[in-house]
């Protein structure tokens, strides 16, 4: 883990990486939903509403022009240096020391454990630097590959918020809501890989 230049980066392994999002960025985010709308839009509700790069450009200007300490830590999710996905923080509720993990990943790169890595990374940095007590991941019902990484992980289904998500296609989706307390968090939890 470093932080040049104010960014924070995160190597995970040899191949992936965690990097603070920047302006520079959004030309990769856009492409990468551009080219891979129906995969991704199956999901994900902004893909409708990101029609151009300056969509992106606007997206990650309301990620970095936000006051610091309302500021959530968004990363671009990198393989062998290139653009492959987003992952960060959202709806961080700092008095309460809770957060959620959100992420997303290009459809070529499915399947190899990175969202997992990336997630368990995050997982580390919010209880050991930011003082989080509770991590939470939310996932559409039918969103298989999606849920299998909190399990993966050793998160808590607590229940099902139904209609909690309002797709691109119009439909609600109920979500999965898993979670990861201090209390679960520990030695053995962070030598796990399952």
């Amino acid at each position: 883990m470093s932080n040049t230049d104010n960014l924070l980066h995160i190597d995970i392994d040899s191949t992936i990486s965690l990097r603070h999002i920047t302006l520079e960025d959004a030309n990769d985010i856009f492409h990468t939903i551009d080219s891979q709308r129906e995969y991704l839009e199956r999901w994900l509700p902004f893909v409708p509403f990101t029609q151009t790069v300056n969509d992106s450009i606007a997206f990650v200007k309301s990620t970095l022009n936000v006051p610091p300490n309302q500021a959530e830590l968004l990363f671009t999710i990198r393989y062998n240096n290139e653009f492959i996905g987003l992952i960060g923080f959202k709806d961080t509720d700092r008095a309460n020391r809770k957060t959620e993990i959100g992420y997303w990943l290009s459809e070529a790169m499915q399947g190899r454990g990175i969202v997992t890595k990336s997630v368990k990374a995050l997982v580390c940095y919010a209880f050991d630097e930011l003082d989080i007590n509770r991590v939470q991941i939310k996932c559409a019902v039918g969103n298989t590959p999606s849920k299998r990484i909190p399990q993966r992980l050793g998160f808590v289904l607590e229940g099902i918020e139904r209609d909690g998500e309002l797709l691109a296609n119009g439909q609600f989706t109920d979500l999965e809501v898993y979670s990861l307390t201090g209390s679960d968090y520990g030695e053995e939890w962070q030598k796990n890989e399952k």
